[in-house]
Order: C-alpha cells, then structure tokens, then sequence
C-alpha cells in the first residue's frame, strides 16, 4: 500500500512520503486521514448549501472541527479511533445531504497551480480549525468561522474554482484565522488572566512528577486542581511552557517548572523522565519505550497508548489513572533546578511598556525588532533560527514565539534599559498577540507593519502555521523570509506570485539574512 503526503515541511525528500510518512504515519493511517478529508468536503459542500437556504447545524458545525484536527500532522496516528472519525464523518455528510436535498459533483481536473492552491487552502483550513477547536473547548465559537469552512470545503469539494477564486479563498482563510486566533486570546485571558512576565524554574524538584505537553490549557488547568495535594510536582513541556505566564495557573505551588525542549526531542526526554506525560494536542511521536507511561487525550491518538476520556458536561476529565501512574513510579530523587528563563509577553505585558520600548526606539537605543518564530523541527537547516538569534545585534530586539524558540530561548540575551531582548510571546497559539503587538506599535508611529523596523524570519512545520502565513499575508505583511525549506506543495508559478506580490523569500545564511535586513 503506498500513500502521497505533503502536507509537512519535513516531507521527504522535499517532494512527498510515499512509502511511510517521516512522521511516523503509516499508509493505512494516511488513508483513512485522506478519506476523513474528503467525506469534511461533503460536509462542507451540504453545509454550505444549508447556510445559503436559511438553515443551520451546529452539530456539523462542531464536528467538523474535530475532523479536521484529526488529519493535522502528528496529532491522531491510532487507526481505530479514526476508523470512528471516519465513520462519523460520512454520517455526518450523508445526514446534511438528505437535508440539502442534493448531492456534490466533483469535477476533477489537473492543473499544477490550481492544485498548489488547493492544498495552500485546504492545510489553511486545517490550522484555522485547530486554532478553532482550542477556542470552543473554552467556550467561544464564532458563526462567521463556521460559515468560511462550509464556503471552503464545498469549493474544494465542487473543484471548479478558479485561480482567482482560490486565491480569494487563501486570503479569507487568513482574516478568519486570524478570527479564530482573537477567540482563542479571549478564550485564555478570560479564563486564566492576562499573562505576565515571569521567571519559570527548568529542571526538577524533589518527588513524584508528571509532565505535560500539548497546547490546552484547559487539560492542565483541570490536572493541576486534581494533583492539588497529592506530592505530585507537575511539569510543562514544548508548548505548555506559557502555562507558567497565567495568573489561573501559575496560582498553583505544584506547577513546579519546564522539563525539555522541543517536540522532536520528547523520545530522548520522555525516555528519562520518571514519570506519566499527558499529551494534549499535537506533537505526538512514536512512544516505544514507554508507551505504558503516556497518556493521550482530546484529539491526540497512537494505537495501544491509553486515552483519557473527553469531559462530560459540567464536569472535568478525569485524570485519576494518570495521578495513579505518578504515584506508582519513583518519581524524581533529588532537587535540580540550575537555571531560569522569563516568558509572559502577551500583547498585554507589552502594551503595558509600550511607551518605554517607543522611547527606546526614537533615541535609537532599540534599532529593529526580530520576530523569529514559529515550528521546531528535526530536519536539517534549523540550527539557521540559533545562529540568527545569536548574531542579532545588541541593540536589537528578538520576539519569539512557538516551539522554535527552544532554539535559543535558555541562551541569555541580555537588555536594553531594562527591556529584555528576548520577549517570549507564547505558544503558536499566540500569534495573535505578536499581531496585536506589531500593530499597534505600527499606530503609534504612524505606519503600517511593512513601516515598522521589524523583520520576520518564521519556520514552520505543519497546518497551524500555514494558516497563520496566511493570516499575515491576507493582513498585507510583506517580506517574510520562511525555512527552512519552502513547502512543497507550492507550485513554483504559485511561489512566483508570492514572490512578486509579498515579497516572501526562502532563509539563506544568518549572516546573509542579516546583512541583508540590518545593512
């Protein structure tokens, strides 16, 4: 059985996984991922028919979220549990088509650029849901969101959209994640508070532990009050990091630090860590070695791993054969907490010294920023985003966010004038508030972003940061250099007019790139 899967930056070769996908996904997973896809297009084809009579279902509406997450890379590897998507999906489709009364009639045709767009549109939608889905586990939905992917998938469903039309799509696709980003920011700050700036512990303390990686803050906020008492210390991983910048989270004395890196080293660190580890969201990899000590839950799937059941109404998950794994392990035998790093600079706590950092710019203390940000990796070329932060220079300011930082992050940057020049945003969640941020500082000089002396050097990796490129594209940002290898279902016709029109360009030399921005 073979599969075709180029959805990743780290697809093989640069071309496709046609035999088993880098990730790990096998190509009966790939099928029944390719399936759930196209039975979302049906979904959306009926749905949107739906929407233009009147009518509404937000049943489908909902559930087309988790269907589209389900297919993100690295996030659902468990052939079983899709098998159910699948099966849910097609219900799903074939109940709106007796409610639509008519049926999709795909057209199929070949043509490389048309193509190139719809998989740009269809990974945007992708990473737009993910971003959705974060935001009605919360509660905060947005019909306007759910009405674009009816429109979207019933256009990739019908194909008979042309360039134009595809192009159109792509640039809404960016203004409605950047819809779904402002839910997720509110969904956050109303429920744990506007993060600040705070000095996070790495390494280990004394006791039993469990870590957690992923992205919802729900999960860990709801494990927290569960552990509260117990001895059980809990860690934040990869993306979890930000968990510690949030007032409703950090309140907690057993959030005890960040153990590890990036996703792509969990094997070596879930390896050596003495403990359960939750997965969340995405990023899950291969846990052989300890796949009787992992746990996953929402949207995260591998076969055979255990999965923590979703919250019933009114009630939280319960994560009680995770606490009984911690207490049945040894745990950590000594202190060793040797070094520091400080996260939390949402839009908020930089809107808070905002007038500091404009003053510092106008007396030419602070010459550029640097927003190097986005995925990690383990493909070759991503030491680059280490070597540009390390030649950035002094009187400069680096702004980072997602799990690239890692990095760089626990390198000491310094300041100027008591501003850090290292501010951690947050997790890829957060883009928005590196929007918020440029933007306003954009008003308050009397430009636009593309006027401010900011540069960004963004990597990327899946779904989710096709849909923010997209974000920043739709918002007219223009001169992203993006690596560290550009995506290769972007046909070069289709690169061209990125190209041409916004100025995208692919990383080159940190030297290079410097000389370029900084002259």
């Amino acid at each position: 059985m073979t599969m075709f899967c180029f959805q990743c930056e780290q697809t093989a070769g640069g071309k496709a996984c046609t035999a088993i996908g880098i990730c790990g996904k096998k190509p009966q997973t790939a099928q029944l991922q390719d399936d759930i896809i196209q039975a979302v297009k049906e979904i959306g084809y009926h749905n949107h028919a739906l929407r233009q009579s009147g009518q509404f279902d937000s049943d489908a509406d909902r559930a087309t979220l988790d269907f589209l997450f389900a297919t993100v890379t690295n996030v659902d590897f468990d052939d079983t549990r899709l098998s159910e998507i699948l099966r849910k999906a097609k219900e799903t489709a074939a109940r709106l088509l007796v409610a639509a009364q008519g049926a999709a009639q795909k057209i199929d045709s070949f043509d490389e650029n048309i193509t190139s767009l719809r998989e740009l549109l269809l990974y945007g939608v992708k990473g737009t849901a993910a971003y959705a889905h974060h935001a009605l586990i919360l509660g905060k939905e947005s019909d306007e969101i759910y009405a674009f992917f009816a429109k979207a998938l019933a256009a990739l469903a019908l194909g008979q959209a042309t360039l134009d039309d595809l192009v159109a799509l792509c640039m809404e696709c960016g203004m409605i994640n950047l819809k779904a980003m402002e839910l997720l920011d509110a969904a956050h700050t109303e429920r744990f508070g506007h993060p600040t700036p705070t000095t996070v512990a790495l390494g280990q303390k004394k006791g039993k532990a469990i870590l957690v990686s992923g992205h919802d803050l729900l999960d860990l906020e709801e494990l927290l009050k569960q552990t509260e008492g117990t001895g059980i210390n809990v860690y934040t991983h990869c993306e979890m990091l930000p968990a510690h910048s949030y007032p409703g989270l950090k309140k907690y004395a057993h959030l005890a630090g960040n153990y590890g890196g990036a996703w792509q080293d969990q094997h070596r660190e879930f390896t050596a860590f003495p403990g359960p580890i939750v997965m969340t969201t995405n990023c899950i990899q291969n846990p052989k070695g300890y796949e009787n000590r992992i746990f996953t839950t929402g949207c995260v799937g591998w076969e055979g791993v255990r999965h923590i059941s979703d919250r019933k109404a009114g009630s939280m998950k319960d994560f009680t054969p995770v606490m009984e794994s911690a207490l049945a392990m040894p745990g950590f035998a000594s202190e060793g907490v040797n070094k520091t790093i400080l996260v939390g600079f949402g839009h908020n706590a930089v809107m808070n010294v905002a007038g500091k950092v404009i003053d510092a710019v106008k007396s030419g203390k602070i010459k550029h920023f640097f927003l190097i940000g986005g995925c990690d990796g383990a493909k070759p070329g991503r030491n680059y985003y280490t070597e540009l932060a390390e030649k950035v220079p002094k009187d400069c300011v680096i702004l980072t966010l997602a799990c690239g930082k890692y990095r760089f992050n626990k390198l000491d940057f310094g300041d100027i004038d008591g501003i850090p020049r290292l501010l951690d945003i947050g997790q890829c969640n957060d883009a928005y508030s590196a929007i918020q941020i440029a933007v306003t500082l954009a008003q308050t000089f009397g430009t636009d972003v593309n006027g401010l002396p900011l540069s960004m050097i963004l990597s990327w990796y899946e779904q989710k940061a096709v849909a923010i490129l997209l974000t920043l594209l739709a918002l007219g940002v223009k001169n992203i250099k993006l690596g560290p290898s550009l995506p290769a279902f972007v046909s070069p016709a289709v690169l061209g007019v990125l190209v041409e029109k916004f100025g995208i360009a692919p990383i080159s030399t940190a030297e290079a790139d410097l000389k370029t921005i900084c002259g």
